[in-house]
């Protein structure tokens, strides 16, 4: 194999330039040249497949730099529909142009779901990011439990349910412990909440922060390390008349509390408290819309105007504010743990290729005595019975829904991950970058006006047009000669 390509997908996240970076080393040790797909799956359905060259003579280009949050190659959430056999084939036929002989996705659980029909057709492997930390099974057989319920309002007529688990939990067992994207994003969700409790107590008020995880409640789980008062996780209901009974506890003794929140927690019907929409993105995520405002109406209602009036703090509306941490999570310069693991997980990536392995997925393991090490496993051990791949939930017991807090084998889970997560460079770069004087007067330098040089196109395949490119065209000369 001497020529493979790479594209990023889904959501961006903090680690995913360092998922690049590693990969373009480690295909550099083995003489392989490396073609980055310009805008992930997006770039399989346009006829030039715009790519980018990321180690001409086996040297990595000087965008490729681990410490730059986001891709460099641009990502999108389109994906691959398995139903469209015609639209595979040419698919398949244009990185047969390029003469791209395997393929590494850089994704989540949905582009590991859609790079199942491309494994059909060429070696494709995964190289895993999310800030959600969903990818992974809590344990080796976790996808046997997924049943199908018949739901005539969900789509196609059903609607997946996890059954309860028959296993015996080890941390050791987990595959794929923790996801490239995840620590940074703990790293600002934790200091956000250290920064807004100082408002809390200021003006004794109650703040309900939201942390992304639509289903999983990793980030609202690690923002422990941020002290809040109290931590809401999708994978448990709220016990309304319990949480409320402790926020007047808390308030009473500190005249402030802190909560978190994961934007997808549920009430004790397993209805999402946030506001639904009815539009999905092209992964068929259904879009949430505010947990945080949702729980804090229920307070209002809940703990009443007579209560905060007692303590001359005004009405509920007045003492009860909210704030999402929002897209800040997912972007920004990665943390050292995230660089060095992404790094690490876009080598193995291109090992699991040239080693000749398919539909694979490059995952980082834990043990007590080896420490992290990444190794190799079979995507089709991630789907269900009928070939679905589900995200992962943060595994129930990591969470103590009583204290409504981190439970003792979750900060077991915890320690690995953050104990030495950010390094001296980290602290060093913000110190010398941050209050620079340029600043104030320069612009900013996109990164995307350097790469934009470096695109390249190929000739369209007989039959096929150029009504997908922008009229913008540059000329032959960007043409790749392949």
């Amino acid at each position: 194999m001497k020529r493979i390509g790479i594209l990023t997908a889904g959501g961006d996240t903090p680690a995913m330039n360092a998922t690049i970076h590693g990969a373009v080393v480690r295909a550099n040790q083995l003489k392989v040249e490396v073609f980055g797909l310009i805008k992930g799956f997006n770039s399989l359905f346009n006829p030039r497949v715009p790519h980018v060259h990321l180690n001409p003579l086996y040297q990595e280009i000087p965008e490729v730099d681990p410490t730059k949050g986001g891709t460099i190659i641009g990502s999108s959430r389109d994906y691959v529909d398995p139903e469209k056999k015609a639209e595979l084939d040419l698919v398949a036929s244009r990185l047969e142009g390029l003469g791209i002989e395997g393929l590494i996705c850089v994704g989540g659980d949905g582009t590991l779901n859609g790079l199942q029909p491309l494994a059909e057709r060429l070696p494709t492997v995964l190289a895993p990011k999310t800030i959600d930390n969903d990818l992974g099974l809590n344990y080796p057989n976790e996808p046997d439990e997924w049943v199908r319920i018949k739901d005539a309002q969900a789509n196609h007529g059903f609607r997946y349910e996890q059954r309860a688990s028959q296993a015996v939990f080890d941390l050791e067992y987990i595959v794929n412990y923790v996801t490239p994207g995840y620590a940074t994003a703990v790293f600002v969700s934790a200091g956000g909440v250290e920064r807004i409790r100082t408002t809390a107590e200021s003006h004794r008020r109650i703040a309900i922060i939201e942390v992304m995880g639509r289903h999983s409640g990793y980030i609202a789980l690690g923002s422990a390390y941020g002290r809040p008062d109290i931590i809401l996780v999708p994978e448990h209901p709220l016990d309304l008349e319990h949480l409320v009974e402790r926020v007047k506890q808390l308030y009473d003794l500190q005249k402030n509390v802190v909560i978190v929140c994961g934007e997808g927690i549920v009430d004790n019907r397993g209805r999402e408290l946030g506001a639904e929409t009815k539009t999905t993105d092209p992964a068929g995520n259904i879009a949430l819309s505010g947990a945080a405002e949702a729980l804090r109406h229920k307070f209002i209602q809940m703990i009443g105007d007579r209560y905060f009036q007692l303590y001359r703090r005004g009405t509920a509306r007045e003492a009860i504010f909210t704030r999402k941490v929002g897209h800040t999570q997912r972007g920004g310069r990665p943390i050292l743990f995230d660089r060095f693991y992404a790094a690490q997980l876009g080598a193995k990536a291109v090992e699991l290729l040239l080693e000749g392995h398919n539909n694979a997925v490059a995952t980082l393991q834990y043990n007590s005595k080896k420490g992290f090490y990444v190794d190799g496993f079979d995507a089709n051990r991630f789907r269900d019975r009928w070939g679905y791949i589900h995200a992962r939930h943060m595994y129930p017991a990591f969470y103590d829904p009583k204290l409504m807090k981190p439970s003792r084998i979750g900060i077991d889970y915890l320690l690995p991950i953050f104990t030495d997560a950010i390094g001296e460079d980290d602290m060093e770069h913000m110190r010398r970058t941050l209050f620079s004087q340029g600043n104030l007067a320069q612009p900013y330098h996109s990164i995307n006006t350097d790469v934009n040089k470096r695109i390249r196109y190929v000739a369209p395949a007989g039959g096929e047009t150029d009504s997908e490119i922008a009229p913008a065209m540059p000329d032959l000369a960007k043409r790749s000669q392949v």
